[in-house]
């Protein structure tokens, strides 16, 4: 049985042996929903059918450092011909399957295995009843394609007019905090702000949850659209510079440094949104870390007998797990490629983008299993040794018989003590690089008129 045909097939024979790290949770009936639901379901007929494509998308983000030609082998993504010899495919025939399919559908079988999966590790991982998410932004740089350029846009820079050497899409992310499991994902050009694309996001937050966010984030028009206490939805973010305790205006004083505040809108937000009501009550909780400046929390969570202060100080700090998750995103799954994606036209780009979602919750879900086994929880388990092994299985199940399998997969659990981390050391550093810019000249994009003479 190929690759490809062994994730499809979810309950058939081999599938358990040979690709149950897989198959058990990318429901085959998953796929085939994607493609019925977005009008690619007939793609069927073809040397690369509208499944194996879907597969191979995916397989393009977990061999991040493998090219889309080895990918395709690897996965033998290949019908058999009538004599059941297997034929090669070319580069144009797969860049023409992936045009077929589309980006749709890898879109809905993430939305789709996301629902499921984040929500459930979500329930696992609790806090105080509430479900712990949190939101950021980010960008990866695409090829320098005049596709690209024209659709994604560069980011400035004081060194030219030219802007930045890549053009870039900016992305938010809502993650579930303590398995580091996306639940959604917007993008778009880069100069569509964080704010505008976080307002696509907050439809899928889930009732008793808490969300956890940057304070980019923290604007009146946000905590009034995410404060809904009918349905146990709240969030946690910090003040931005100037909203001291003395500048909010008290109600209720709840504890040391810790009281419920007036918000009232300014006058710039009260007239792009005059709908807005024209106070919002929030708990702002005030706090020092030795060696730092005071700070100040604000919450909607405004029991203090059912939400401690304490506690939500310490919460707030698991923010930086969604840090940690675009580290591995970018560094470890892209392996901090110059272009962090592939592809050189934007509808591409988004097909890999989606794949690339899929592949990143499909190796969260084995670090899930390993921290279930171990007793711990999952962002104890170490990423980049998970990873390693996922490729290194995926890539020798092409070759090895399925008989070997099982026991190839259960010593991803005998290695325990190599994927646990350490016990994290509590220190903070503040944002600075390690590498200085190079002093090498930039290099110029060409002018079309120069190339054409």
């Amino acid at each position: 049985m190929d690759v490809a045909a062994a994730l499809l097939a979810g309950g058939a024979e081999g599938s358990e042996a040979s690709f149950s790290l897989f198959a058990q949770s990318l429901d085959a009936a998953w796929v085939e929903q994607a493609l019925r639901a977005t009008g690619t379901a007939s793609i069927r007929t073809r040397k690369l059918p509208a499944e194996h494509v879907l597969w191979l998308v995916i397989g393009m983000a977990m061999l991040r450092d493998r090219s889309i030609a080895e990918v395709v082998r690897h996965l033998d993504l290949v019908m058999p011909t009538p004599t059941g010899k297997r034929q090669h495919v070319s580069g144009g025939a797969v860049v023409q399957a992936r045009d077929r399919l589309g980006a749709e559908p890898l879109a809905w079988l993430f939305h789709t295995s996301a629902a499921h999966w984040a929500s459930a590790s979500a329930e696992e991982h609790r806090w105080r009843g509430l479900a712990l998410l949190g939101v950021d932004g980010s960008t990866l740089r695409v090829p320098d394609s005049p596709e690209n350029d024209a659709h994604f846009g560069r980011a400035g820079t004081s060194r030219g007019d030219a802007g930045a050497a890549y053009p870039q899409l900016r992305l938010v992310t809502l993650m579930v905090l303590r398995s580091h499991l996306l639940l959604d994902v917007a993008f778009g050009p880069y100069r569509k702000g964080e704010l505008s694309l976080a307002r696509e996001l907050w439809p899928r937050l889930p009732q008793q949850s808490l969300l956890v966010m940057d304070r980019e984030f923290a604007t009146y028009e946000n905590f009034q659209a995410l404060s809904d206490p009918a349905h146990q939805r709240y969030w946690l973010t910090r003040a931005k510079e100037g909203k001291r305790m003395a500048t909010l205006h008290p109600i209720q004083e709840l504890g040391s440094g810790d009281a419920l505040v007036e918000l009232r809108p300014s006058r710039f937000t009260r007239q792009l949104h005059p709908n807005l009501p024209e106070s919002l009550t929030v708990r702002a909780i005030q706090y020092q870390r030795k060696g730092f400046r005071a700070q100040t929390l604000l919450t909607s969570l405004l029991d203090p007998v059912a939400f401690p202060a304490a506690e939500i100080i310490a919460l707030y700090h698991e923010r930086w797990e969604l840090e940690l998750g675009y580290d591995e995103i970018k560094t470890h799954t892209l392996e901090r490629e110059e272009a962090s994606l592939r592809c050189k036209s934007p509808e591409r780009l988004a097909q890999e983008l989606w794949g690339l979602a899929v592949a990143y919750n499909l190796v969260r879900l084995t670090m899930a299993e390993v921290a279930r086994r171990a007793g711990v929880l999952p962002n104890q388990i170490s990423y980049r040794h998970t990873l390693h092994f996922v490729r290194a299985f995926w890539i020798s199940a092409w070759f090895a018989s399925p008989g070997v399998l099982p026991k190839r997969l259960l010593t991803l659990y005998d290695e325990l003590p190599l994927l646990l981390l350490p016990p994290r050391r509590d220190r903070a550093s503040p944002r600075a690089v390690k590498i200085k810019m190079s002093n090498y000249p930039r290099k110029r994009p060409r002018s079309r008129t120069n190339d054409a003479n």
